[in-house]
């Protein structure tokens, strides 16, 4: 009895001993336990939330320049005189103030302010870039552009119509800030997995579209660059290609293109 009852002991502690070791193991595993936070964390209410957030953000600023022309030729056809708008398309998205999608430009641009300004990362640095993004988007909402309709413009008209230009302006450039920096930055405690790598190069494509349509919209201040840029409806082009990248990379980084996976590898740089 004694020999069976020393045998099962010293069974049990082997037993025990590589439990514990299997047990160490997992816990050691980077790919493991990368899998067993990234499951944590997509189950997260707090962080399913602020991607949700984020996926708004990037779906308003996707479809806001389609929503205002598209909408306006709609309404001009369901109108009194069932025809298409004149002129088809407005010079900017700012005009479409003056449509009858003027309250969906306004709100539009007050909802991507919010959202902005309720943004949160990782530092500092983070949230006062949000909320200065936030600000001029909400300037640019509630400073009007003037009305390309009216033949004559008062003073207060054309200064309001300089601070929107220069919210505008501003806008873009941090909205191309955070593609090109704060996006790609990695999560401290999380190792670059490939998913990532193709994620800040969404980022980096965005922001540079962002870059690009900001110069060429400030470059319209010259009478040549307006003359060659003319026949592409310039001011419309580059804005609604800045919203739409802008959309874009805010779906992206809302885990609504190219989320990361549990059983993701994580990769070395």
């Amino acid at each position: 009895m004694r020999e069976i009852g020393g045998g099962v002991f010293r069974d049990s502690a082997a037993a025990a001993i590589e439990a514990n070791a299997v047990f160490c193991f997992v816990l050691r595993n980077p790919v493991v336990t990368g899998a067993m936070l990234n499951h944590a964390t997509y189950k997260n209410p707090a962080v399913l939330s602020h991607h949700a957030m984020r996926r708004m953000v990037g779906r308003i600023a996707l479809l806001l320049p389609f929503v205002l022309a598209g909408g306006t030729i709609l309404i001009s056809l369901l109108g009194s005189s069932h025809a298409l708008p004149q002129p088809l398309l407005q010079r900017s998205i700012s005009d479409y103030r003056y449509t009858a999608m003027g309250d969906c430009y306004v709100g539009g641009l007050c909802a991507i302010a919010a959202f902005l300004m309720c943004s949160r990362g990782y530092d500092w640095t983070d949230e006062i870039t949000g909320y200065l993004a936030g600000f001029l988007a909400l300037g640019v909402a509630l400073c009007p552009s003037v009305n390309p309709r009216d033949p004559v413009h008062s003073p207060l008209q054309l200064e309001l119509n300089t601070v929107h230009t220069v919210f505008a302006a501003q806008m873009f450039l941090v909205l191309a800030y955070f593609c090109l920096y704060l996006f790609r930055k990695t999560a401290p405690g999380k190792s670059l997995t490939r998913r990532k790598r193709h994620r800040n190069t969404v980022y980096a494509v965005c922001g540079t579209v962002i870059l690009v349509c900001d110069a060429l919209m400030v470059s319209l201040t010259l009478d040549r660059a307006e003359r060659l840029l003319r026949p592409i409806n310039p001011l419309l082009t580059c804005e609604s290609l800045a919203m739409i990248a802008f959309g874009v990379a805010w779906l992206t980084k809302g885990n609504g293109i190219l989320r990361d996976r549990p059983h993701n590898h994580v990769q070395p740089l």
